[in-house]
């Protein structure tokens, strides 16, 4: 108890931390419901289309946000120490980066986007409009991952803010964009799915547009320095190695295996009303507990600003403390999850989409799981990408967030799923056991203290 009385001036500055991203993440999130509402007015079968080609999508942007988080553990620390230059040395690193990753995955969307759609269902149904969403939508992740990059420095520097109205503003644009362009308002063409896509598309140009339009010309917290941006320099390129790419491996797997559950649900039985559950029970999820990656984004922020300060005799009390904040923000979120599965998805929410009875019975049963496990999976969040990874302890937060993943949590939902045809309830309580795993693995690690490091020079 004694590692929780840190004063309310440190809470007021976690909080302060957190609303900006609360804010961020509820309407992006909100926005990515809406759109996913839109799209599942056209048809249960374009939304598991969608669904499905958005997978190799959702496996890049955490690859961009594993390249943040790492960049952020180097970016937190030096803000901590005052040196701006290294930060501009980091920001260049990352953006090489970005560049690189976003670029190979646009180039196979509109390329091979029918491909790409063959390896992740066998349903034929479900190519055709997944492959021409991908053609258009892919491109967009080369302006998210640039933008990205600029905006998580700016996170790890204390200033949450700018993404929060950035991501806002680019996520509202964007469901304007779904309403003209895929119903075919004021005088445009009704282009159904690739509406949604190019709405995407034009969306994150104008997100790019206001982030450079800030860095050059409103920003005070970070004077930019193009020669070390673009000339980051040998030492700051093997401090990537060491620390960013841990990281980066960390969400590429990560993501891989989730988007292994999809591909296994897109295989099974009755795919397109199990994946159209498992879109709308997935966005209602990210919606409701918004607060459990803002957690540990602050966490983040307040430890590597912290090491990087010198005050590593204070560090692992307020990691203590910051993670008992973020188990409080999980059994909140849990209870407006029960509140939202119990009161609105049956008489509200699935009735706006027309989804079979199937379907239906699925999106109840998952969104009972998600409640279950909230509490814990905010704490490993904290966990994971708040202590360890602004700690420097990039190889273990990579251990213990994907071995539970392949070695038990992929293989136990592919027998249950294909092989034994258990159906999805069985599919989906293997998903959320990786919690359990975890928080077993996490714990240890946070009473050892040896996630405490310096990473500066």
């Amino acid at each position: 108890m004694t590692y929780l009385k840190q004063g309310r001036r440190f809470y007021r500055s976690a909080v302060a931390l957190m609303i900006p991203m609360i804010l961020q993440n509820f309407i992006m999130n909100a926005m990515s419901l809406a759109d996913t509402f839109m799209v599942g007015a056209l048809g249960e079968l374009p939304l598991a289309a969608v669904s499905l080609a958005n997978t190799p999508m959702f496996i890049v942007m955490l690859i961009g946000f594993g390249l943040q988080s790492g960049c952020g553990v180097l970016t937190a620390q030096y803000y901590g120490k005052g040196d701006k230059a290294a930060i501009n040395r980091v920001l260049g690193m990352g953006l090489y980066a970005a560049l690189i990753v976003t670029f190979a995955v646009a180039a196979a969307a509109v390329t091979v986007p029918e491909g790409i759609m063959r390896v992740l269902t066998n349903n034929e149904d479900l190519v055709g409009p997944g492959a021409a969403y991908l053609r258009i939508a892919g491109p967009s992740h080369l302006f998210t991952g640039v933008g990205g990059i600029y905006i998580a420095t700016q996170r790890s520097m204390g200033n949450p803010m700018l993404g929060a109205l950035t991501l806002t503003g680019s996520s509202l644009l964007n469901i304007f964009l779904n309403w003209v362009l895929i119903f075919g308002n004021l005088g445009a063409p009704a282009m159904g799915v690739e509406g949604a896509a190019l709405a995407t598309l034009i969306s994150r140009i104008c997100e790019l547009c206001a982030v450079v339009v800030y860095a050059l010309f409103f920003d005070k917290r970070l004077p930019l320095k193009p020669g070390l941006i673009l000339r980051p320099g040998r030492e700051m390129l093997h401090d990537g190695v060491r620390y960013v790419l841990p990281v980066v491996l960390n969400e590429a797997l990560w993501s891989a295996a989730t988007s292994l559950y999809s591909v296994i649900m897109g295989h099974m039985e009755d795919s397109a009303a199990i994946l159209a559950a498992f879109t709308i029970a997935g966005n209602l999820e990210r919606v409701l507990s918004v607060g459990l990656f803002a957690a540990g984004g602050a966490t983040a922020v307040i430890i590597g600003r912290d090491i990087g300060a010198g005050e590593t005799d204070k560090v692992y009390g307020r990691g203590v403390a910051l993670c008992v904040l973020s188990a409080a923000v999980g059994v909140v979120s849990s209870i407006i999850v029960l509140i939202v599965r119990f009161t609105a998805l049956e008489p509200l929410i699935f009735p706006l989409l027309g989804l079979s009875e199937g379907a239906r019975g699925y999106g109840m049963f998952i969104m009972t799981a998600v409640a279950a496990v909230l509490p814990l999976r905010a704490l490993n969040i904290a966990l994971i990408t708040g202590v360890f990874r602004s700690g420097g302890d990039v190889r273990y937060a990579l251990f213990c967030d994907v071995l539970p993943m392949f070695l038990v949590c992929v293989p136990a939902a592919a027998v249950t799923g294909l092989i034994l045809k258990w159906g999805l309830h069985a599919v989906y309580t293997c998903i959320c056991f990786e919690e359990v795993i975890k928080i077993f693995i996490n714990i240890p690690r946070l009473v050892s203290r040896k996630w405490i490091n310096d990473v500066t020079r």
